[in-house]
């Protein structure tokens, strides 16, 4: 894309997120804008601290991210987020980062490698990470991922990390009571099933472990799933978590 079109795109993103608060509208508008730099997937969320310490919402605590159902969920199983190196990096960046500079890195280990090098099976083959830090030592991360293994251009870069940065004002602005509202909804039992699906157990093994059936699981992870606003119980686990909601 040229560069005077590339400009055209980001005053054009910029003007249709002006008065918007909803988070979900926000999204789709940036997924709409990263097309244009042929990047079909972007994920957006907190990341807890590096030390375990459980603290309350923070006012940016949306998780949203269009990735494959099938990596989601191997990801999350896995426990990926404790070995990634873009996280790493992330934590101790300051600009966009990209993943193959990371993965080509002397400091990253064979076993961080194997987290991209999977990712890549399910077509997320190259990206670009935005670490966004906040106050209080929040941290947020924005990436945008392509199905091919190709450079990104310096501009392109550019381009997506004053994106990511306006998307995550406008986000921020717009959830801190949103945040705090969901901790307060999700009941005890809701709770408790949201853990365990964190930990990797199905709704037969929840049912084992908390003497319900296995219908009942499901019916809390239901509710559970429509105040936590997500279409995935496994995308309601990661929420929860980043939210101080349960505690891996």
């Amino acid at each position: 894309m040229g560069l005077p079109r590339i400009g055209v795109e980001l005053g054009r993103f910029l003007d249709q997120t002006d008065g918007i608060a909803q988070s979900e509208q926000l999204f789709d508008l940036l997924s709409a804008f990263a097309l244009n730099f042929d990047c079909p997937w972007i994920a957006y969320g907190p990341l807890a601290p590096a030390q375990k310490v459980l603290k309350p919402a923070q006012a940016d605590s949306a998780i949203m991210l269009n990735y494959p159902n099938e990596w989601k969920e191997r990801y999350f199983k896995m426990g990926y987020d404790k070995i990634d190196p873009i996280i790493k990096k992330s934590r101790k960046g300051v600009g966009a980062i990209r993943w193959s500079e990371v993965y080509k890195d002397a400091s990253t280990t064979d076993n961080e490698r194997r987290v991209l090098d999977e990712a890549a099976t399910f077509g997320l083959k190259s990206g670009v990470t935005v670490p966004l830090h906040g106050p209080a030592g929040s941290f947020t991360i924005m990436s945008f991922a392509q199905p091919w293994d190709r450079e990104f251009q310096n501009r392109t870069v550019t381009y997506l990390q004053l994106a990511a940065l306006h998307f995550h004002v406008r986000v921020t602005k717009g959830t801190s009571s949103n945040a705090l509202k969901q901790v307060q909804d999700l009941s005890l039992r809701e709770k408790e099933c949201i853990l365990w699906i964190a930990r990797g157990k199905s709704s037969w093994e929840i049912g084992k472990i908390l003497g319900i059936s296995g219908n009942t699981v499901n019916f809390h992870l239901k509710n559970a799933m429509r105040k936590l606003d997500t279409a995935s119980r496994t995308v309601a686990a990661i929420k929860a978590t980043s939210l101080g909601i349960v505690e891996v």
